[in-house]
């Protein structure tokens, strides 16, 4: 599509007093502006200019054209206007989604200052330990644990992630205390109850062989896990965030730490891989990363 419309170029004539003078304005010859009046006439089935060699005048209808063409020119401008705006301001429903226990320690009480440093954000949030399709979903930004290795996703390395085996004091005085990971396997361990990454029980590579975890309470909140821990139900592994004041509290008790995996994960923030990224969505990850930098 042309960078001037046919209506746009006949009220610049109009406004130039002729059709050279407009030519100048508008980085555009005389010839092509007489062919682009000329063609809006042809469509119309009228004339709106009467030309000389020397004066320009315009008809009534084309008076009226004018009349009529300059609020609708004035209302592009303004909506061409508005939406740059919005490109460079942070504004509008912002999608993000993160696991539920991570959302709920961490997510939502920064979401609440966010939105408070861009009162024109409105913040549309999911908590659920479910994969969610962000492309699919339409989210702007999702908080998971773990990188991707889709192409089509950018992530934004957030936080370490350190895990913990632990058990509540009343657990470990009737069942013992695991000396390696290999005594795991006769102890009640908590898991989640669907496929999931945070189920494989990682240890240094020389501390045994893999072991089979078993248990008679699974779950699909991680919050109901750490419960269940302190409630003396088994073993759990949990995230640090999420135990350290159980910890210092000596509600739960820190297990096999001389085989803690060296490598622990993180959270990250992943967004669709796209060349523009709006503002709304730049402002939430530079808000984030900047929040857990600082702690």
């Amino acid at each position: 599509m042309d960078r001037y419309s046919d209506m746009a170029i006949l009220v610049a004539v109009v406004d130039a007093g002729g059709f050279s003078p407009a030519a100048r304005k508008l980085n555009m010859t005389h010839s092509a502006i007489s062919k682009r009046v000329q063609r809006l006439e042809e469509r119309l089935g009228v004339q709106l200019l009467l030309r000389t060699t020397r004066t320009m005048a315009l008809t009534d209808a084309g008076a009226r054209y004018v009349r009529d063409a300059r609020p609708i020119l004035e209302d592009i401008q303004a909506m061409e206007a508005a939406v740059v705006h919005d490109a460079d301001a942070p504004r509008g429903t912002l999608k993000v989604t993160s696991s539920s226990a991570f959302g709920h320690h961490h997510i939502v009480p920064a979401v609440m200052d966010f939105m408070r440093v861009y009162p024109e954000v409105k913040v549309n949030l999911t908590l659920t330990d479910a994969l969610v399709d962000i492309r699919q979903e339409r989210i702007d930004v999702a908080i998971r644990s773990g990188a991707t290795a889709d192409q089509g996703l950018v992530a934004h390395r957030l936080v370490t992630n350190a895990r913990l085996i632990c058990a509540s004091p009343a657990y470990l005085a009737a069942h013992g205390i695991p000396a390696t990971p290999a005594d795991l396997a006769d102890h009640l361990c908590l898991k989640l109850n669907f496929e999931s990454r945070f189920n494989d029980w990682e240890f240094r590579a020389s501390s045994s062989r893999e072991v089979r975890l078993e248990g008679d309470f699974t779950c699909n909140s991680l919050e109901a896990i750490r419960t269940a821990c302190q409630a003396g139900a088994g073993i759990a592994r949990l995230p640090e965030y999420m135990v350290s004041d159980d910890l210092k509290a000596g509600r739960l008790i820190p297990l096999l730490q001389a085989f803690s995996h060296s490598s622990d994960s993180a959270i990250y923030l992943l967004r669709a891989a796209s060349d523009f990224v709006p503002a709304k969505t730049r402002a939430f990850i530079e808000f984030l990363a900047g929040r857990f930098a600082s702690s």
